[in-house]
């Protein structure tokens, strides 16, 4: 019996240990000085549901008076122009203009070139167009999963999970997935958080409305503990209940 035990023991723990290689961040090595910086600075598009902040202004501030949007950005609110599910916003007098696919750049550019069919001299227009905030949510193994919204225009990996409350021991940094909607549909991505070729990954930035999803590791997955010495406990229960049915077996 004794050596039945030790043998179911010793594959249990083996079974429910998990490397190091699973849990530490950036691991390896850094890529040569000269790759470090080769992220994805690829412009953003922009979505269904993105708030976008716009400020006409000029030398002549009557001049814009009537096409100044009535927008502000607090630290509780956003207040901003938020894309339809047709990916219109609609501004005073312009009207409607559909941004859907645009960068922030092109948006600017799109009403700059409406506001010539009503001002001549546009020598003293100045527009600025940004994103108000990044919105994403984080869920799975994670301190506290849920909406965030950070106001700040770009927003990478690290920075999402650790305002989630960072990974719980039950997550597997080798596995988190980003799921996107892009302009050819719902797409899905793993990144490894234990790489350090991660700061080199075109999924380094994160985009607004991504959903961040940490998977539980197996034995979060098995309910064997979080520890070794929870483990250990479950199996002496198991071992237990095992060994008193065999004895309650045996006197029948």
């Amino acid at each position: 019996m004794y050596k039945i035990f030790s043998a179911f023991l010793l594959l249990f723990i083996l079974s429910s240990c998990v490397s190091n290689k699973r849990t530490v961040y950036f691991q390896g090595e850094p890529a040569v000085k000269s790759d470090i910086y080769k992220l994805n600075n690829e412009p953003y598009k922009i979505q269904v549901g993105d708030v976008l902040l716009i400020d006409i202004k000029s030398i002549d501030p009557q001049m814009v008076s009537l096409f100044q949007p009535n927008v502000t950005s607090n630290a509780g609110s956003i207040n901003g122009y938020t894309l339809d599910r047709h990916g219109n916003i609609r501004l005073p007098y312009l009207g409607e203009l559909n941004v859907l696919g645009y960068t922030v750049t092109e948006v600017r550019e799109k009403i700059e070139n409406g506001l010539k069919l009503f001002i001549k001299n546009t020598d003293g227009l100045f527009v600025e167009v940004k994103q108000a905030g990044i919105k994403f949510i984080v869920t799975g193994e994670v301190g506290a999963p849920g909406t965030v919204n950070l106001q700040q225009e770009r927003v990478n990996i690290i920075e999402a999970i650790a305002n989630a409350g960072e990974i719980n021991e039950t997550g597997d940094k080798t596995k988190v997935e980003i799921i996107r909607n892009t302009a050819d549909g719902l797409k899905k991505y793993n990144i490894d958080l234990t790489a350090i070729d991660v700061f080199n990954s075109d999924l380094f930035y994160i985009e607004p409305n991504d959903i961040i999803y940490v998977t539980p590791l197996k034995r979060k997955a098995w309910g064997i503990g979080t520890t070794g010495l929870s483990v250990f406990t479950t199996f002496i229960s198991i071992f237990s209940v095992v060994t008193s049915t065999i004895l309650i077996v045996k006197t029948f």
